[in-house]
């Protein structure tokens, strides 16, 4: 491919909106272009990198047995009203009707597609377990995009379904995909790690989140040191704090005046107490319903944590909402409250002798107690974990890091196969239902977090797995003997099975050499007159500062040369499945 004809041009300023660097990037070296919020053409070196993503995902997944299948990207909303996501997913999923007057939806995953594929297709225990797998495009109508490609509203997503006889299976089956998910990123050039995480609308028991650690990273992940422990903040858990006290060291339920002092910090000071020795009372709403949260006054509601207590997503009540109850805001507590369905963290009923509200106007209650003074309609664990929390597994202290999510796993049991009538016959003749796993890959997210990871000051640093091309050949000048030298090179190249992209155009050594960087192939060859003379070319590598200098009449050979060791480095030789508890540990 010559740059003079190659279809979108490099920018030297980046965008006024670009929150990232892969988002800066793809742009500016004009391979993204938006269309609309969250809406992004891809032009052709960034549909080149795409594509070889696509090519290590199809591979991988072939190689443990996936097969490769196309589902619609609309739906008729039959199937997704019997699975219930019709109406439990928000306003994310794009509903309309045809001209027949009939619901539609535009595809944001298929589960409930491959559960009717399954009702043909699956009949008897012998034929399971099989697994599908598509490369498409999806729509989901996100309410805050950002970052580029990082979070889109239109992407193209690698979406993989396991169907199982029964949940143990899937179990097993979590190893070799685990491993072809590790392998696939490595071979684009990422660590990643594979943390517990919150199943959302996909539903089911079991769901693994793949993250990029990085610092413009979305989600945040609590991490062990001692490598036994990673999850989602969503639904990270702390150590289990127990208490067992002594009647003794329970005191007497005291009323205290506290005027104008309300919130946790203000309460405690005046007391001369810490925020742990209080009770926080936090209000939400439902449709039918005034929630009161309970937990310690040091702690965070989980929100998330809260949702699946509930089976919904309660809004944060308002002062009014509260009124209209007969609640003081800043003076209330459980006690007393009757007609409010109560949710009590653990700590809240753990930690002895609090602070809460009086429910009365500048008055506040000491020692209070869980089960004397009140108590919950339900008991869990709904706080969010911070880092310096205990690890739940060992008690070593967590830390947060930040990340990006690159691919999840949800284990979805039989819910979605039962409610489409898709059962198989067991060995005894029985009819079961047929049990679904899901796996999902962001194709343009994953290409933006290799970007992030791989960068510098002058632009991409791309790895040779997914580079647009492997060799950028760069002609300095336009007499005849650089470009016969230049052509001549990159005909030996592509003979030799490399793709080149060639700078043939009429600029400047500085603007050339600012593009190559900008775009970050991983090969240079600059073909010069200073080199010719010596019958030389320049080869550099992206990653490197530091040039050599080949004859001319051996640099296909030593460039194929290159270009091998570099595949090489991204190819994993290490037990996958072993090094797990390795990748919690280069995380910490």
């Amino acid at each position: 491919m010559l740059m003079s004809t190659l279809f979108g041009h490099t920018l030297r300023d980046a965008p006024s909106d670009a929150s990232t660097p892969s988002h800066s990037l793809l742009v500016r070296a004009g391979m993204i272009q938006q269309l609309g919020s969250g809406i992004y053409s891809y032009l052709p070196l960034a549909w080149r990198a795409l594509e070889k993503i696509e090519r290590i995902l199809a591979n991988e997944l072939e190689a443990i047995g996936g097969q490769r299948i196309s589902m619609p990207v609309i739906h008729p909303a039959d199937a997704w009203k019997a699975s219930g996501r019709w109406s439990s997913v928000g306003e994310e999923m794009v509903r309309f009707k045809d001209r027949q007057n009939h619901d539609m939806v535009l595809a944001m995953t298929h589960e409930e597609i491959v559960a009717t594929l399954v009702c043909q297709h699956v009949k008897s225990y012998r034929d399971l377990p099989v697994m599908v797998y598509q490369i498409q495009t999806k729509f989901r109508d996100e309410p805050r995009s950002r970052g580029g490609l990082i979070r889109v509203r239109e992407f193209v997503m690698k979406d993989a379904y396991s169907l199982h006889t029964q949940s143990e299976n899937v179990d097993e089956f979590y190893k070799p995909m685990y491993e072809a998910y590790i392998r696939s990123f490595r071979k684009c050039g990422i660590e990643t790690l594979a943390v517990e995480s919150d199943s959302g609308m996909m539903g089911g028991t079991i769901a693994h989140e793949f993250i990029l650690a990085t610092p413009t990273g979305e989600d945040t992940v609590l991490v062990c040191p001692n490598g036994d422990y990673a999850a989602n903040l969503e639904v990270a858990t702390r150590k289990a704090e127990t208490s067992n006290p002594a009647q003794d060291q329970i005191n007497i339920l005291e009323e205290v005046a506290t005027p104008n002092h309300q919130s946790i910090d203000e309460v405690a000071k005046f007391l001369n107490i810490t925020n742990c020795q209080t009770l926080k009372s936090v209000f939400y709403k439902t449709k039918d319903r005034l929630i009161l949260v309970a937990i310690r006054g040091d702690l965070e509601v989980n929100e998330t944590k809260l949702a699946k207590i509930l089976k919904c997503t309660p809004e944060p009540a308002s002062k009014k909402d509260l009124a209209s109850a007969d609640i003081i805001a800043g003076y209330a507590s459980p006690v007393g409250l009757d007609d409010i369905f109560v949710v009590a963290d653990i700590s809240a009923t753990t930690t002895i002798n609090l602070v809460g509200g009086a429910n009365k106007h500048g008055f506040h209650l000491k020692n209070l107690n869980y089960g004397r003074d009140f108590i919950a309609d339900t008991v869990a664990d709904i706080s969010s974990v911070k880092s310096g929390d205990p690890c739940p597994r060992c008690g070593h202290l967590m830390h947060a890091c930040r990340g990006i999510e690159l691919g999840n796993i949800f284990n979805l049991g039989p819910s979605y196969c039962e409610k489409a009538g898709a059962y198989y016959l067991d060995a005894d003749g029985n009819q079961q239902p047929v049990v679904m796993a899901s796996y999902g890959i962001g194709v343009g997210r994953l290409l933006a977090s290799v970007i992030e990871r791989h960068h510098d000051q002058n632009g991409i640093i791309f790895p040779a797995t997914i580079s647009p091309y492997d060799v950028h050949i760069v002609q300095i000048g336009q007499q005849p003997e650089i470009v016969a030298a230049a052509e001549q090179l990159h005909t030996q190249l592509e003979s030799d099975g490399l793709t080149v992209l060639r700078d043939d155009r009429a600029e400047s050594a500085g603007v050339k050499f600012k593009d190559s960087d900008l775009i970050g192939i991983p090969i240079r060859a600059t073909i010069s007159t200073r080199n010719l003379k010596l019958d030389q070319i320049e080869l550099k590598l992206r990653h490197s500062d530091e040039p050599e200098h080949v004859a001319l009449s051996a640099a296909s050979h030593h460039i194929q040369n290159l270009h091998s060791r570099l595949i090489a480095k991204l190819d994993p030789e290490v037990p996958l499945w072993d090094a797990a508890s390795d990748a919690i540990a280069q995380f910490s």
